[in-house]
């Protein structure tokens, strides 16, 4: 069928918006109507091509409804609305242990920019079409994706909001409550409050965290940190590491960076109390490895995490109650673009002037 997608092409400044040819689900997976779709950092940094192949379409946080089936699809029907998170194989000991996150799958799945089997369910004037981006390619009218990529959410819950809870909410949340698990009383200076950051700082408020120390650049960040829950906030500098100490008399039990500047990964782990955890989401740019190692003495640990530790068909429906419930209001941080804005949302990513962009693509 013919739809609508935004293509990333080589050396263009932004996606295009291109009709397309889609096939038909294959056995174990669905077509979804795309209702929104969030734009993530990771979407603008691969869009000019640094993992995956091009030209592709892009786009990992979508939401929709589900149009058609393919053969073997069990536990969901045709008009269910969805929200589409990353992909897994569903069969490795990660998978098996409720961390799809860490499928031994998982960078072909999310990069590869095909089906493991190489095949493609987009095509351009007769060539095929990279796609399945996080198991999605949601930048586009309709998406082909596996069951297991697919969460079902009430039909009551607006479906223009959901679609970042399954990137950059799960990742900031998640690596509060699941990875760390954050509790009450404890402390955390979070570093970077763009999407990520915000959706940490309100899952610290949850659960009971007595120090919430956000960390930016951007004063209104901040401001925006203090009213999700933020109960202490510091512009980004060189003295960020003794405001932490002096606000908590020893440091943090936890910090969580969401940035990639080698210096603040040092002063996450600067931070720290005796036998505190610094959690990071985005590797440190160069070589900083050599510095850090002096810095884990005193029993203090350094973790990745990626997607927030969480199994996106159990914890993203606990996010949706949560909201329901007032308790994290997520909303907050979306700005709405329509579909064909996708080149002024990609910009304002990247020049910082919204934190969570999200594409109107049809109507729910």
């Amino acid at each position: 069928m013919r739809i609508s997608a935004a293509v990333s092409r080589p050396g263009t400044p932004a996606p295009t918006i291109e009709d397309v040819e889609l096939a038909e689900p294959r056995a174990g997976e669905m077509r979804v109507r795309i209702v929104a779709v969030g734009v993530c950092h990771t979407d603008v940094h691969e869009h000019p091509g640094r993992l995956a192949p091009h030209p592709i379409v892009l786009g990992h946080e979508g939401a929709g409804v589900v149009e058609a089936l393919g053969e073997g699809v069990r536990g969901f029907a045709v008009g269910d609305p969805v929200v589409l998170s990353g992909t897994s194989c569903g069969e490795c000991p990660s998978c098996l242990n409720n961390r799809p996150t860490y499928c031994d799958l998982a960078m072909p799945l999310t990069f590869g920019g095909k089906r493991l089997d190489g095949s493609t369910s987009l095509s351009a004037k007769g060539e095929p079409l990279h796609s399945h981006f996080f198991g999605q390619s949601s930048f586009a009218s309709h998406a082909i994706v596996p069951e297991r990529t697919a969460i079902k959410v009430p039909s009551d819950v607006p479906l223009e909001l959901l679609g970042p809870l399954a990137c950059g909410v799960i990742t900031g949340a998640g690596s509060v409550i699941e990875a760390l698990r954050v509790g009450f009383g404890d402390s955390i200076a979070i570093f970077g409050v763009g999407g990520v950051g915000l959706s940490a700082v309100m899952a610290a408020r949850l659960v009971g965290a007595e120090r919430i120390i956000a960390v930016d650049r951007e004063a209104s960040r901040l401001d925006l940190a203090r009213e999700l829950g933020a109960t202490d906030t510091l512009l980004a500098g060189e003295d960020v590491v003794a405001q932490v100490r002096a606000i908590t008399g020893r440091g943090v039990r936890y910090s969580l960076n969401t940035t990639n500047a080698p210096s603040v990964h040092s002063q996450a782990l600067d931070c720290l109390a005796m036998n505190g955890t610094a959690a990071f989401v985005s590797a440190p740019m160069g070589q900083w490895a050599p510095a850090m190692f002096p810095m884990l003495a005193g029993g203090r640990q350094l973790r990745g995490i990626l997607g927030g530790d969480a199994n996106p068909r159990i914890f993203l429906p606990r996010l949706i109650e949560y909201w329901r419930q007032g308790r994290f209001p997520f909303e907050r941080m979306i700005q709405t673009y329509r579909f064909d804005e996708i080149a002024r949302a990609f910009d304002d990513v990247e020049h910082g002037r919204t934190i969570k962009p999200v594409l109107l693509v049809s109507e729910a």
